[in-house]
């Protein structure tokens, strides 16, 4: 093996992923929240028009990625891929319209919602990607995780429950010129967005999985599988826009780039770049690492909010995010696995152990 897959397999590399997560997570929440709630409404970017510069971008870095894989050979991946296998390269519209549904859907949650409550309902994502993977892939989850996932939405209406009592003489706020804030509209742009992100992450990891085991041909890459998706979601953007301007006719007067400042801009880059930082995640870790990522940037996001917006939080908050990052570490990280390691240990004979190894501390 090289030195630069030696490198991609050590602990350095994924601690590095790790940090790159963290921080991206955290930073696009962040800055997502300040530039939708720190402006008035007249001066706010269009949605759409932030989905589709975006997309281009996660397009650009596709092909970049792709370029160097292929050692230079990026038309002809494309010409393979796209060209001479366009119903395999057609089944990415499906996602490319549920994951245009979903950012949509999370500006709208992260104008209403505070970062952290943001942050903490978000994580409903692994109920409904939990119940869709049963559905779609006949996936099987262990008893300990079905009560992780029970705990984790016990912990989330907490959060809600405690959010709705404390901005019940709040909701309607503003500031200046700014938009009024809805909880019942954040909560609910949320919950879409969930359910919108577990059928996309499925449907996508399903024909991933078909089209490279069921054709005797290369298998699609990574990079190029984020191309097509990247593609497709800019048509789509651009027919939404176009819709939309149909309809409504003071969208109109918004023209492209408006409202795009510096720490729009930043956001663009924030979005782009951490479609395919999971995309590496997804090739040189596991879920241990993406379950642990979103704990602490829950945590880390919450505390940088605290500090830079004030946001207040009650102990009812502090109690339900608690429920839900235990959740998600121990649906990630079952303990099951562990308490075997440590029985074998604790026993005299080691014969049922012939190499051991820690392979079993890791999830199947």
């Amino acid at each position: 093996m090289s030195k630069t897959g030696d490198f991609f397999s050590t602990p350095a590399f994924k601690l590095i992923l790790l940090t790159g997560m963290v921080l991206q997570n955290s930073a696009t929440v962040l800055v997502g929240r300040y530039t939708r709630s720190s402006v008035p409404v007249d001066d706010l970017y269009v949605v759409n028009h932030l989905i589709l510069v975006t997309e281009i971008g996660k397009l650009v870095l596709s092909c970049m990625f792709e370029y160097v894989s292929t050692n230079g050979g990026l038309v002809q991946s494309i010409k393979a891929n796209c060209i001479e296998r366009p119903w395999d390269a057609l089944k990415i519209m499906i996602p490319a319209l549920l994951y245009l549904v979903q950012n949509s859907l999370l500006y709208t949650a992260l104008s209403n919602l505070t970062a952290p409550v943001f942050q903490v309902t978000y994580q409903g994502k692994l109920v409904t990607t939990a119940i869709v993977s049963v559905l779609m892939l006949n996936r099987k989850y262990s008893f300990q995780q079905w009560i992780c996932l029970v705990v984790l939405s016990v912990g989330v209406a907490v959060v809600v429950l405690g959010e709705s009592g404390g901005s019940s003489s709040s909701s309607a706020e503003s500031v200046g010129d700014q938009a009024p804030q809805s909880l019942v509209l954040g909560l609910t742009a949320v919950t879409i967005a969930c359910l919108s992100s577990a059928l996309a992450g499925v449907y996508f990891e399903k024909v991933v999985k078909t089209s490279s085991s069921g054709e005797k041909q290369k298998p699609v890459s990574v990079w190029m599988r984020n191309f097509q998706l990247a593609f497709f979601t800019i048509w789509t953007a651009m027919l939404q826009g176009w819709w939309t301007n149909m309809g409504k006719s003071e969208v109109i007067t918004k023209p492209y780039f408006h409202g795009f400042t510096s720490w729009v801009w930043i956001l663009v880059g924030l979005q782009a770049g951490g479609g395919l930082l999971v995309a590496a995640v997804i090739k040189y870790a596991d879920n241990v690492l993406k379950g642990l990522a979103t704990g602490v940037s829950v945590c880390f996001a919450t505390a940088v909010s605290t500090v830079l917006f004030g946001t207040p939080l009650s102990s009812q908050f502090s109690v339900g995010a608690s429920m839900i990052l235990v959740s998600v570490y121990f649906f990630s990280n079952p303990v099951t696995k562990k308490e075997k390691v440590l029985s074998s240990q604790n026993m005299p004979s080691h014969t049922d152990s012939p190499s051991g190894t820690p392979e079993r501390l890791l999830p199947k």
